[in-house]
């Protein structure tokens, strides 16, 4: 293939010749001169075009428990990124607790070209730093969320503390291992579906609080995030009982640890966003490749190795492949049945709110 410049001195040298010769063989050669030209100038410009373009990196920070779809889905993005883009696309990821991963993309420590956290709260946070344009939620489908799960509740083998409800959880003698909501998704989730077991059916404020007081006063330690969690209760073997997401522990049961699970009747539709961070997209000059990593992840290839992984998805011709091997919920609330994630912040989890004053009769035992 020529470049443009090289296009440039046949040109030159090609007139020289031209000037030679006589009329009609100028306007014979002139024709096939100009055919030539055209033809030179076309292949540097395919050339140009066809060529590949500087490797580039992506930065995915993510809350603790998505690294395994994500290793599933990323090479694939990258093999058809390549394919139509004839581009090599490289990701650096970062996983840990949803609430932490957040704090660290606004400190600046790290510089997250995109984030797929654990609840909508935490990307709020980030848009509140001036890092992400408002109405994020509103450039993606299913206004950001990529995911979904539920609560399910793992016991020990034949569950000798007879555990199959949120209620029991507050059972005495019962060793819970719980997720702290100050540093992972998880434990909000947690939070939420426990209090609202009790307010989402008919319960007072005042028995949701006395119920939650109870339930935290069975756990022990709070782990930082979801991973920590399971690996506590399943490789350490400690406590009765776990609540975590419903796909990490679909994953424990591939990876061969399995324990008897519930799926609470009364739930919580666990939504999890993902979204590019604009200002360092732009910084980085990587929001075409960033837009499109996120557009993947709700294709069908992209949602059917979520579902594999025991995610609920939102693609709708996956949902409907794989419905059938979800326990249906009876009484499904969502985070707008607590007046939305700002008032939900306001309300459990600010300092000296609801969440602190339970942690403090805790560690009063009173």
């Amino acid at each position: 293939m020529y470049s443009i410049a090289q296009v440039q001195t046949y040109i030159v040298k090609a007139w020289q010749t031209i000037k030679q010769l006589n009329r009609r063989s100028l306007l014979s050669f002139t024709g096939l001169f100009l055919v030539g030209v055209s033809l030179s100038v076309a292949i540097a410009a395919c050339d140009s075009t066809s060529a590949a373009k500087p490797d580039l990196k992506l930065k995915l920070v993510s809350y603790s428990v998505t690294k395994a779809a994500h290793d599933r889905i990323i090479p694939k993005f990258v093999e058809q990124w390549q394919k139509e883009h004839n581009q090599n696309v490289t990701f650096e990821t970062s996983y840990g607790g949803s609430g932490s991963q957040a704090a660290a993309v606004i400190s600046g420590s790290q510089e997250a070209d995109i984030v797929n956290l654990a609840l909508a709260l935490d990307i709020n946070k980030i848009a509140q730093a001036g890092l992400i344009e408002p109405g994020w939620e509103r450039e993606a489908p299913k206004s950001g969320v990529v995911t979904r799960s539920v609560a399910a509740i793992v016991t020990r083998p034949g569950n000798p503390k007879g555990i199959k409800t949120w209620a029991d959880l507050a059972k005495d003698g019962v060793k819970l291992i719980a997720a702290n909501p100050e540093t992972s998704g998880i434990g909000m989730w947690e939070f939420l579906g426990m209090w609202g077991s009790v307010t989402q059916t008919g319960g007072e404020e005042s028995q949701a609080l006395e119920f939650t007081t109870k339930v935290y006063k069975n756990a022990s330690v709070l782990t930082k995030d979801a991973r920590e969690a399971t690996e506590r209760f399943f490789k350490q073997a400690q406590g009765d009982v776990l609540v975590n997401y419903e796909n990490e522990v679909i994953l424990a049961e591939r990876d061969g640890q399995k324990l008897p699970y519930t799926i609470p009747e009364v739930n919580i539709s666990i939504d999890n966003p993902i979204t590019v961070v604009d200002k360092n997209v732009d910084k980085h000059g990587t929001r075409e490749v960033a837009e499109a990593f996120v557009d993947f992840l709700y294709s069908a290839e992209a949602q059917r190795e979520f579902a594999f992984l025991g995610y609920r998805p939102v693609n709708p011709s996956v949902v409907a492949e794989v419905t059938k091997n979800y326990p249906q919920v009876k009484t499904l609330f969502t985070v707008q049945d607590f007046g939305g994630w700002d008032a939900i912040q306001k309300r459990f989890f600010n300092k000296g709110a609801t969440f602190d004053k339970i942690q403090t009769q805790v560690a009063n035992k009173v």
